[in-house]
This record gives structure tokens, C-alpha cells and sequence, in this order.
């Protein structure tokens, strides 16, 4: 279980299929908020990775390394524990792609019926597009190395090097995608990258980045792939690309779009490090859950 977060396990398919074990204590602290504010998912898939992966283990390492954290928040002067935070387990996955993504689609979709924040911890970036499908925002904002901007990878479109391209074109909501951090992809990719409905912000201008009044009135959706971070601060992903961003610009980020976002996830944790890149995911996800309660 996610720390701070109240264990809905039980009462969920995901948990009779989750292979994680052990549990958190919250410290005895109930929502003050009347209910599931905000719903974390963990989605294991591996299936599409590329050079190292690992990212089956991202749901699980990402609780245990957050673990540490303490409950209160200075700058925001809440306690986590009491902001409505549940964890519904893992949504154990399988080999056949699109089905598990409608799978999880729909885990996700109760959550926002039930007016709260989906909170989906990773797995491979191809889950954000379940994500996406459930919020349905008009805006996907990516920290992310790569462009994932392919219109297939290996033959199949629903690679994780294909998923910014497959939330522009099969979500009907998207109207556009902003990436963040992108230091990398093919002259495909910068192709389609050139077009109006995607806007690249490079590593170097993310510090000055802000997001202004572009998200008024519009639902937004904010994804991190760990990869954003310079691969020397967050080591256990499976494309590392240099040149990245430092820690607290994914923070500033984070934080800059939460209160705007209806959805978030941190993707693309391995188990190839000795915790630095899932423990930078831990934090972030509290960054947004304390700036999005807070905003």
C-alpha cells in the first residue's frame, strides 16, 4: 500500500491479483475530506520495454521506497494520511496489451465517476494511455526523455515508444500533447512533433517553463516518465538518455500542473537501481496529491 493511503485492497478485483505483500501503517489518520479524493492503481506491464526491463517491479518499489516520507508537508501544511488517499492494489497484467489496457481503463473510469483523482503507478509508459481514456482531458501534458511520438515500434502501435502518438490520435478528447524534457526521438517523431497539436519544451527551457492560463477552463492529465530525470539521479529505468532533467525541475513542473490535472502517473520505474528513481516517483506522486488538494 501506498504510505499514508487507506488499503482499499480487499474490496477490489485488483487485490486478489496483486502479488505484492506487506502493508503501511497510516498512522490512524481518516480523511478529513469525506471519502476517496484521490485513488491510486498500480499497473505492472512489461511488455513492450525496450533495452532493460524491469518495470513490472515500478508499482511495487515505488510504495516501498516511499515508505520513508513523512506524513506532514511544510509548504503546504497538510498531513498526506489526512488527505483522502486510497490504494486499490495492482491490476495484475497480462500478455494480450489492448485487453489489459480496456481492463484498466475501466478501474481507472470508476475512480473519476466517483469524482476522484486517478493516481496510476507504473509499469510501462503504455499505461498512460488507459489513463488518459479514463480522465478523457483535453490537454496531456509528458515529462518524459523521448518524444514517443512513433506511429508504431517493432510493428505494434501500442509499444511505449508509441504512446504520446496513440493519446493524440485515439483519444477523441486530446485537442493537444506538451512534452517536456524531450531530448531524444527519430525524424519521424520530430516530424510529427512539428505539428500545432504537440508543443516540445527542451530540458534546458523547462526550468523557465510555466503553464500561464493555457489550462483554464480545460481538464488536463500530467504524466511522468521517470526517464525525464538526468539518468544520474534516477538510474532504474529502461531507456536511460542523458542530458535530463534535475529532480526539482520535475517537482516545479508537478507541482506547477497538478492543480489543474484530473489524472496523474509516474511511469517507467525498474528494479535495476538501488531505489533512487522509484523513490524520486514517490515523491513526486505526494508533490501532486499535496499541490492538486492544495490548489
Amino acid at each position: 500500500m501506498f504510505p499514508g493511503a487507506t488499503d482499499e485492497r480487499e474490496g477490489t478485483d485488483a487485490a486478489a491479483q496483486s502479488d505484492r505483500d506487506g502493508d503501511t501503517d497510516t498512522g490512524g489518520h481518516a480523511s478529513t475530506r469525506g471519502g476517496a479524493n484521490f485513488v491510486v492503481v498500480g499497473a505492472p506491464l512489461d511488455a513492450t520495454t525496450t533495452f532493460q526491463p524491469g518495470t513490472r517491479f515500478g508499482p511495487r518499489r515505488i510504495r516501498s521506497f516511499a515508505e520513508p516520507f513523512d506524513d506532514y508537508d511544510h509548504r503546504t501544511d497538510r498531513y498526506f494520511s489526512e488527505l483522502g488517499v486510497v490504494d486499490r492494489g495492482d491490476v495484475r497484467a497480462w500478455d494480450d496489451v489492448a485487453a489489459y489496457l480496456d481492463y484498466l481503463t475501466s478501474t481507472l473510469r470508476e475512480a473519476v465517476w466517483n469524482d476522484a483523482v486517478p493516481l496510476l503507478l507504473g509499469g510501462e509508459h503504455t499505461v498512460s494511455l488507459a489513463g488518459v481514456r479514463a480522465v478523457e482531458p483535453e490537454v496531456f501534458v509528458c515529462l518524459d526523455a523521448h518524444l514517443d511520438l512513433y506511429d508504431a515500434y517493432d510493428g505494434n502501435p501500442l509499444s511505449h515508444a508509441a504512446v504520446t502518438r496513440r493519446i493524440l490520435e485515439d483519444v477523441d478528447s486530446i485537442a493537444e500533447a506538451i512534452v517536456l524534457g524531450a531530448r531524444t526521438g527519430s525524424e519521424a517523431e520530430w516530424e510529427r512533433a512539428a505539428d500545432d497539436d504537440v508543443t516540445v519544451v527542451p530540458p534546458e527551457e523547462v526550468s523557465e517553463w510555466t503553464p500561464g492560463d493555457r489550462f483554464v477552463d480545460r481538464e488536463v492529465y500530467l504524466s511522468v516518465d521517470i526517464d525525464a530525470a538526468d539518468p544520474g539521479y534516477a538510474p532504474g529505468t529502461g531507456t536511460k538518455e542523458p542530458f535530463g532533467l534535475e529532480p526539482r525541475e520535475l517537482r516545479d513542473v508537478v507541482r506547477a500542473v497538478a492543480p489543474q490535472a484530473s489524472g496523474f502517473d509516474v511511469v517507467e520505474v525498474n528494479d535495476r537501481d538501488d531505489g533512487q528513481a522509484a523513490a524520486l516517483a514517490g515523491k513526486l506522486v505526494r508533490e501532486f496529491v499535496f499541490s492538486n488538494a492544495d490548489g
